[in-house]
């Protein structure tokens, strides 16, 4: 399986109508294949929205994807209110989760960082070894490296009820020894980057 995640840049004060001519197209979508999540950013850079899709392999996703345009079903109309667009595809690492439909937000952390060369291996490693701990304290939405945009980023989302969940299981994770994996010290972590994101409500991860 491999993910894109596309992000896109918005004009101030259009996610609500983007939003809205998205959920309008996407059931003509979904006929070629399934939108796995959807959210808009509420803490990070703002007029923002990122759509994730899954794909068996990159060749199904360029059939589909051809398709939807052939057809018309796609894009949805918000050409006029897009500032910048970026696709990255990525796989998941071992004990990464399905990326089903669920209820587990609706607030969503997604953390990205950026590895040396060759540490995505040893990252998945040390996540191997501690991450069934983490996970009792909350929902794994994702841990996935990247496979095509930029390179040696490892990228992982987490499911939270609000922010003051977010803060206590975070700090409590951090006392008991069970989080982070670690990495930092050995030279394999150089760039990390946070943002807080809700699902729009056509989102199957919510």
């Amino acid at each position: 399986m491999i993910i894109e995640v596309r992000t896109y840049q918005l004009k101030p004060a259009s996610v609500v109508e983007v939003e809205k001519r998205f959920g309008e197209a996407l059931p003509a979508r979904e006929k070629l294949s399934k939108l796995a999540a959807f959210w808009h950013t509420e803490v990070g850079a703002l007029n923002e929205i990122t759509h994730v899709w899954t794909y068996d392999t990159f060749e199904q996703r360029m059939a589909v994807r051809a398709e939807a345009v052939k057809t018309g079903i796609w894009p949805p109309k918000i050409g006029e209110f897009v500032m910048s667009m970026q696709s990255e595809v990525f796989l998941p690492a071992p004990f990464s989760p399905a990326l089903e439909p669920r209820q587990v937000g609706p607030l969503f952390e997604i953390r990205s960082y950026t590895l040396a060369p060759g540490a995505v291996p040893g990252m998945i490693e040390r996540w191997a070894a501690k991450i069934d701990e983490r996970v009792k304290l909350s929902p794994l939405v994702g841990a996935w490296y990247s496979e095509f945009g930029a390179l040696n980023k490892w990228v992982h989302i987490w499911a939270y009820k609000d922010a003051a969940e977010r803060q206590r299981i975070r700090s409590d994770a951090v006392a008991r020894g069970i989080w982070p994996p670690g990495g930092a010290a050995t030279g394999a972590l150089l760039k990390q980057e946070n943002k807080l994101v809700m699902p729009a409500s056509f989102s199957p991860l919510r």
